[in-house]
């Protein structure tokens, strides 16, 4: 569940709580470039793209889903979608310092490709590889771990946490903990019998 509902559980609840900080920051960078403040309309406006972006980001994610987990297995892209998080975490962390909006836009992008994809694999590989006993439990990390990753967004999105002026890209990116986590575990875990069976015809494996 940590690499799978709860990313996308944290995207939709953390993004609130940096709202004023990132439309200033718009501002702050747009003055920079031009000398001119931007219309607050405009800024709304680009604040409301960074926000649904993440949306559009899903949608694309579980388009592509059943083509590629059919032909490169479900363990191997759940690895790759801890890759693409990773990489929209690097770009919310750098956005400030770059001093380049459009960053935050490349990575909330990102981080719903990654979250589209990783929660329609969950589910059933999770499905999958567990034992009868435990298929019901296991299961319901899926809800489990969405609310964790809500629950999580607002308390770590605190200003007293990391939802303050200074810390923001710090906040958007700290979701990249938990691919990093499974980055490293997933390898560890074992291929979809589906997969061994169907795809590689491999019976005594599956």
């Amino acid at each position: 569940g940590i690499g799978g509902s709860f990313p996308y559980g944290f995207h939709i609840s953390v993004i609130n709580y940096p709202s004023v900080h990132i439309r200033k920051f718009i501002n702050e960078t747009w003055i920079e470039r031009h000398g001119s403040p931007l219309h607050p309309e405009t800024i709304m406006l680009l604040w409301s793209f960074i926000v649904s972006v993440y949306g559009i980001g899903g949608l694309l994610g579980c388009l592509c889903c059943t083509y590629l987990t059919t032909k490169y297995r479900k363990k191997k892209c759940q690895i790759f979608t801890n890759v693409i998080m990773l990489v929209a975490a690097l770009f919310m962390a750098l956005s400030k310092t770059a001093k380049s909006f459009e960053m935050i836009l490349v990575g909330r992008l990102l981080y719903g490709i990654g979250s589209g994809f990783s929660m329609n694999i969950h589910p059933q590989y999770v499905g999958e590889i567990s034992p009868k006993k435990l298929r019901g439990s296991a299961n319901s990390t899926v809800a489990v771990f969405l609310t964790l990753g809500k629950l999580t967004g607002q308390v770590i999105g605190l200003r007293e946490i990391l939802g303050s002026e200074a810390l923001w890209p710090w906040l958007l990116a700290s979701s990249g903990l938990s691919a990093l986590v499974q980055l490293v575990t997933l390898p560890f875990f074992p291929d979809s019998p589906s997969y061994l069976l169907i795809q590689k015809g491999n019976e005594e494996a599956c």
